[in-house]
């Protein structure tokens, strides 16, 4: 049975190593969240750095989910130091948890304060994918992703929750949002 990979990115106004309470709020904030979102139903994993270094993403060592890689258009800084970015990738069993996950408790109220820590980019901020039972998406599929993403728009191949599709390609859709269709998931 195929999973939903999801990967999101955002550029953060300020370097995570900023000692201004802004990024503290949104280190406080975003572990809690994280600590959330792994209990969801339908969670089955995400990206952790073996290490677990606060602040560290290019050089870590990410196991099975590959080498850190971001978006073209990122142009901040890469050290601890310069870091100015928050990205996530994660397996779930279906779109709905996912869905749910994202949209609702503590991570919704999150999202509402996103431009308080965030950058408007103009770019997509997240994309999901279908992957085979047994495979572990790497940053560099979620990188490629949400690239193909912000180029095509919303395909089997790279969607948002408000443009999905089925594994075997179909348009889906969730209680309420994404383009009508036949099959409702």
């Amino acid at each position: 049975m195929p999973h939903l990979a999801l990967y999101t990115f955002g550029v953060l106004k300020s370097p995570l190593a900023d000692p201004a309470p802004l990024t503290h709020e949104f280190y406080d904030v975003g572990e809690a969240v994280y600590r959330k979102i792994g209990q969801h139903p339908g969670h089955l994993a995400h990206a952790e750095a073996t290490e677990g270094d606060r602040g560290m993403l290019f050089g870590a060592d990410w196991g099975a989910w590959g080498e850190f890689a971001v978006p073209t258009w990122y142009v901040k800084g890469r050290t601890v130091e310069t870091t100015a970015l928050a990205a996530t990738l994660s397996l779930w069993t279906d779109l709905r948890p996912a869905f749910d996950a994202i949209y609702t408790g503590l991570h919704r109220e999150a999202l509402n304060r996103r431009y308080d820590w965030f950058e408007r980019t103009g770019h997509p901020n997240h994309v999901c994918w279908w992957v085979s039972d047994g495979v572990t998406p790497t940053w560099q599929d979620g990188v490629s992703r949400l690239e193909h993403l912000q180029d095509h728009g919303s395909a089997p191949r790279a969607f948002t929750f408000h443009g999905s599709f089925t594994p075997d390609g179909t348009p889906a859709r969730i209680k309420d949002i994404g383009p009508k269709s036949d099959h409702v998931r």
